[in-house]
C-alpha cells in the first residue's frame, strides 16, 4: 500500500508523540503504515507512507535517485548567483550537497494559506523557488538557502518521484497503490 499525504504545518512525522504535539494518527487512518522518509515539524506538503519496507527504500535511499521537488518561499529577492550555488551544489557544515535544480518560480495559486501565517515584513521583499534534491539530510533546503544568503520561510514539498501533491488539500490523503 502506498499513501500520500499532504502534511500540514506543525505536525511530526510520527503517529505518537509524548509531548502531545500534532502527529500523522490525525490524518492517517490506515494501519501498520510508516513514513517513507520525513519532513520536518515546520514543513508540510507531500508525505508518502507504506507498508512495503522494500517500496520505501526505492523512494528514500539516495542510490535511486528518485527527486524531491519543493517550493520554497525565500527571505528577500533571490539572485541568480545564489540559483547557481544551489545548481552546483553548496558547502555545508556536513559536507558539500549534490548539485540541485534550482529556478526561480512564482507563487502558485492553488497554494494554501499558513497557519500561521509566514512573517511578513514591508521592506524586505520575499521570493520562491523550485529546488529539486537527490539527497536527503536533515533540513537539507533550508540550510542550502540559508548558505547562499536568503534563508527559507515556507518550505511545501509538491513530489516525490513520480508522485506529486496534485491537488491534496492539507491533511487529506490519498491511496496510490493496492
Amino acid at each position: 500500500m502506498l499513501i500520500a499525504l499532504n502534511k500540514p504545518f506543525g505536525v511530526l512525522c510520527q503517529f505518537t508523540d509524548p509531548d502531545g504535539r500534532r502527529t500523522l494518527a490525525e490524518f492517517v487512518r490506515q494501519k501498520d503504515v510508516y513514513a517513507a522518509g520525513r519532513l520536518d515539524h515546520d514543513s508540510e506538503g507531500l508525505l508518502l507512507l507504506t507498508d512495503d519496507g522494500r517500496l520505501a527504500q526505492r523512494l528514500t535511499d539516495p542510490r535511486y535517485k528518485q527527486g524531491k521537488t519543493y517550493l520554497a518561499q525565500v527571505d528577500g529577492a533571490i539572485d541568480e548567483a545564489a540559483l547557481q550555488a544551489l545548481c552546483h551544489g553548496v558547502l555545508l557544515n556536513d559536507g558539500p550537497t549534490l548539485p540541485a535544480e534550482a529556478v526561480l518560480a512564482t507563487e502558485p495559486d492553488w497554494l494554501w494559506p499558513r497557519d500561521p501565517p509566514v512573517r511578513f515584513r514591508k521592506s524586505i521583499p520575499t521570493s520562491w523557488l523550485s529546488l529539486t534534491l537527490r539527497e536527503g539530510r536533515n533540513r537539507q533546503v533550508r540550510r542550502m538557502t540559508a548558505a547562499v544568503g536568503f534563508p527559507t520561510l515556507r518550505l511545501i514539498r509538491v513530489r516525490i518521484g513520480e508522485h506529486a501533491l496534485d491537488g491534496l488539500a492539507p491533511g487529506e490523503t490519498r491511496v496510490l497503490a493496492g
